[in-house]
């Protein structure tokens, strides 16, 4: 949360109080002349100003991992990476990988419970690429009744439950290891949800869901007690099959599976590695992620032009697959029907992003998106980079000194702030460095005496610093002072939701416990307090 503190500045700006009426009034902004770390610190400035949801659209995968790891700091309780494949939607390899469909049911799980548990839920962060406003999921409709809500003391026939699980794809076996496996001994029931760390033990009493447990695949060992659980499905093909089977029965008035187009590929593959393709012929309208989003949410477009471009290429590869498609369905003596048309071009894309209020960010100062038909003029943020001169301290520090001389806002995020901050003082620049980013009283006192501050962050976003006169704020950072860059690579890893178990829970700690903190490093745990700090109560051990 390194950038919180920078968040909130941002959204106490008169800037910021103005772009939020005129998004309030035309429900679109386009803001140019902006660099890719102040996009993420704007973005998140005006969603959170207002406790907005947050969709950033990308051009690539590549470029989402940045957002996705920039993000991560800038004061967001959960970051989501939605995946999305280049496969065609009418070819054999439509049918995706497994880490990549369960890291697509992470999102709309969590979607889901967003949506349940509305008045609680904090706003969260979903990065995706522009592949995600394709129509490529079943309609929520049909999604949410295979997501499974389980929570402590419900009353249910836990006989049900078996059924449930085989419904949504899960695997029954003697002992659970692996995500998609279930298993029953007597009145305990295992589960290893495709969205989780860690599998689950439902203990149930009669009908009463009585305790669910996480517990160590390795060992069986029972771990922490959770209070709720949401489960999945392992992947769309059941829902697709489905919706398929009620469409052809409702059709001819019988209960035989229905014929499959002749899509290509071979009986090797199997019904499920196929399904999916009959997406069209399952739903009128199949969804894409707009249709999982609450209406609050805060549509961000990342370089337009790009997002069009990469869409316009697809477009042209998907077209052309289905005409082949088309084709070979005429050929075939029998009726079946060719696959429906799903794929949609960038400005069918767009039509639908315009349910949302949205913002386009362009590095550029001159647009050259064409779709884009704005109500208001574009603004230019006029951000510009920080000259990079690795160890070239004096110059540095006559920078940063005209910068504050003009009345900027000076942030040096840095992994090693005590070392910078020395640096600039030995410059005639003092700088401070403030050890908690969310010690905000500290940080305003700072600000109103121009004091540069200094901020903590080893992280793997790709930082870059800049000057955003229109926020009057500076930013520098350990490429500009040392000449350091991330080494990184941004890439769809997925992070499956953290388990209860794997959290430290200060309550069980016990004196002389040893214990690593985030800022201050390896120490002895001794006692937890209660403080009060900015006003606010909070546990200090």
């Amino acid at each position: 949360m390194t950038f919180s503190s920078i968040i909130r500045i941002l959204g106490r700006s008169p800037l910021a109080t103005e772009l939020l009426n005129k998004l309030k009034r035309h429900h679109c902004l386009e803001l140019n002349g902006i660099a890719r770390l102040p996009k993420g610190l704007v973005a998140s400035a005006l969603a959170q100003q207002e406790g907005r949801n947050l969709l950033a659209v990308t051009a690539t995968l590549e470029e989402a991992g940045r957002w996705v790891a920039g993000l991560e700091a800038m004061g967001w309780q959960t970051v989501l990476f939605y995946p999305t494949s280049e496969a065609l939607p009418y070819e054999l390899s439509y049918s995706d990988e497994s880490e990549m469909t369960w890291g697509q049911m992470q999102v709309l799980a969590d979607l889901v419970q967003k949506e349940e548990i509305t008045a609680n839920a904090k706003p969260i962060a979903i990065v995706a690429t522009e592949r995600a406003l394709q129509s490529h999921l079943p309609p929520p409709a049909a999604f949410k009744p295979y997501c499974l809500t389980l929570a402590r003391g419900m009353v249910q026939d836990s006989k049900i439950l078996d059924r449930q699980l085989a419904s949504m794809g899960y695997d029954r076996v003697a002992l659970v290891e692996m995500e998609g496996q279930w298993s029953r001994r007597g009145d305990i029931v295992d589960v290893f949800p495709v969205a989780a760390e860690l599998p689950v033990r439902l203990e149930w009493f009669g009908d009463d869901l009585e305790q669910i447990r996480e517990f160590d695949p390795s060992s069986q060992r029972s771990l922490d007690k959770i209070d709720r659980l949401i489960l999945t499905p392992t992947d769309f093909s059941g829902i697709v099959g489905a919706a398929l089977a009620q469409r052809w029965s409702l059709k001819t008035n019988r209960e035989e599976p229905p014929p499959v187009p002749p899509l290509g590929g071979n009986e090797e593959e199997g019904e499920g590695k196929v399904i999916k393709r009959l997406l069209g012929l399952a739903f009128d309208r199949p969804a894409s992620i707009l249709d999982y989003l609450p209406p609050n949410t805060l549509v961000v477009i990342d370089e337009p032009g790009q997002c069009e471009a990469h869409s316009n290429r697809w477009f042209e590869n998907a077209e052309e697959q289905w005409e082949v498609c088309d084709r070979e369905s005429t050929k075939t003596a029998n009726s079946i029907p060719s696959p429906p048309k799903i794929h949609r071009s960038f400005a069918e894309s767009m039509a639908d992003v315009e349910g949302f209020d949205r913002i386009y960010f362009s590095e550029l100062a001159e647009s050259t998106f064409s779709v884009l038909a704005a109500s208001s003029p574009p603004i230019n943020l006029a951000s510009r980079p920080v000259p990079v001169m690795p160890h070239q301290f004096a110059k540095l520090s006559q920078t940063l000194r005209e910068e504050r001389d003009r009345g900027f806002t000076i942030f040096l995020v840095s992994a090693q702030p005590s070392r910078s901050v020395s640096l600039l003082s030995e410059h005639d620049c003092p700088a401070q460095f403030v050890v908690n980013p969310r010690d905000y009283l500290a940080i305003d006192k700072l600000q109103l005496q121009h004091i540069p501050i200094a901020l903590k962050y080893s992280g793997l976003a790709e930082l870059e610093g800049f000057i955003l006169p229109t926020f009057r704020i500076v930013l520098i950072c350990d490429r500009e002072f040392y000449g350091q860059h991330s080494l990184a690579t941004f890439s769809y890893i997925r992070k499956r939701r953290r388990a209860a178990s794997k959290q430290v829970d200060p309550n069980k700690l016990s004196p002389g416990d040893f214990v690593v903190h985030r800022q201050h490093g390896v120490g002895k745990f001794i006692k937890l307090e209660r403080l009060t700090i900015n006003r606010e109560l909070a546990s200090i051990y």
